[in-house]
């Protein structure tokens, strides 16, 4: 957790840096727009941003958990184990749940704090600032699809383990591999049918196989539990990225922002050539004036002097 505070606050601060360059290297802007106001702007919006960033954090150190859950499961049988670990994950997985429905609300927060802010003077599509907002928002996207795509590969993976799970405990009783179609059909009900139940008893015995079966059963039912979990969860992963999709924004096109970069450096310079050359015209036309003030001065003067000079 330190570790992560650190790299967040880092991040916060080179962000901040690099705005600040932008801005000092780049044309000027309104003069109303000082320093202290665009670095309290920004401040704010990167403090918000640090916040979601360490609850993504969290989220990914869960899913951490998650996974050494999954293998341990691997190596469990009595009831009472599999259902607290059941418990567990499911605890897990609702706590996921909640902090992506917040970090979904921060990032509407921050579309609607973004959109406002371009309204301002100084902060429009183009400037230093608006670059980072968008930078930023942006990278928070890309780290929330990432999450979304590594939960949807454990979901996957949980069950594909599920299935091989059921394949040895099935090979315990019968001494022969399942097919696939014999595994659906005991995943579906948990236990495998009649087929299954009345040749394994005929050749393992009752206690033996009905100790299984009861595995099956409580292996079926966590698995049932927690992929109902995991696809609410996916859900309100798919909700936030139609909320991306919805805003329009490109979460891996940092091209566009660089171009917009260039475009306003490229006004900004034309401007600049504009001013100049618009200077030095008034230069020329100045000097050609004074020039003509001075012929005409010599052209009053000199009659005047040789007159009362003859006089």
């Amino acid at each position: 957790m330190n570790d992560l505070m650190t790299k967040s606050f880092t991040s916060y601060v080179d962000l901040k840096k690099e705005a600040m360059k932008d801005l000092e290297a780049g044309p000027e802007y309104d003069l109303q727009m000082s320093g202290t106001q665009m670095d309290r702007n920004l401040g704010l919006f990167l403090e918000e941003a640090e916040k979601v960033k360490q609850e993504m954090g969290l989220i990914r150190e869960i899913l951490g958990r998650l996974h050494e859950a999954n293998e341990e499961s691997k190596s469990l049988h009595k009831p009472e184990a599999l259902k607290s670990l059941r418990n567990r994950i499911n605890a897990d997985i609702i706590g996921v749940q909640k902090k992506a429905r917040a970090i979904k609300s921060q990032l509407e927060e921050m579309d609607r704090a973004n959109a406002a802010n371009m309204r301002l003077s100084g902060y429009k599509e183009g400037t230093p600032v608006y670059r980072t907002r968008a930078a930023v928002t942006n990278g928070l996207r890309k780290k929330l699809k990432e999450l979304m795509m590594d939960f949807q590969g454990l979901r996957q993976r949980m069950m594909t383990e599920y299935k091989e799970t059921v394949g040895r405990r099935y090979f315990t009783v019968t001494g022969e591999y399942p097919d696939e179609e014999v595994i659906e059909k005991i995943i579906s009900n948990g236990e495998g049918g009649e087929e299954f139940l009345g040749r394994a008893i005929q050749e393992h015995g009752r206690g033996k196989v009905l100790e299984t079966v009861v595995e099956i059963q409580d292996r079926h039912d966590a698995a049932k539990e927690i992929e109902k979990s995991l696809l609410e969860l996916h859900q309100v992963f798919l909700d936030m990225a139609i909320m991306v999709e919805a805003q329009g924004e490109q979460m891996d096109d940092i091209e566009h922002h660089v171009m917009n970069a260039a475009q306003y450096v490229k006004d900004g310079t034309k401007n600049l050539k504009t001013a100049k050359d618009y200077q030095r015209s008034s230069r020329k036309c100045m000097c050609l004036g004074v020039i003509l003030l001075l012929i005409l001065i010599l052209i009053v003067v000199i009659p005047i002097a040789t007159s009362f000079s003859n006089s």
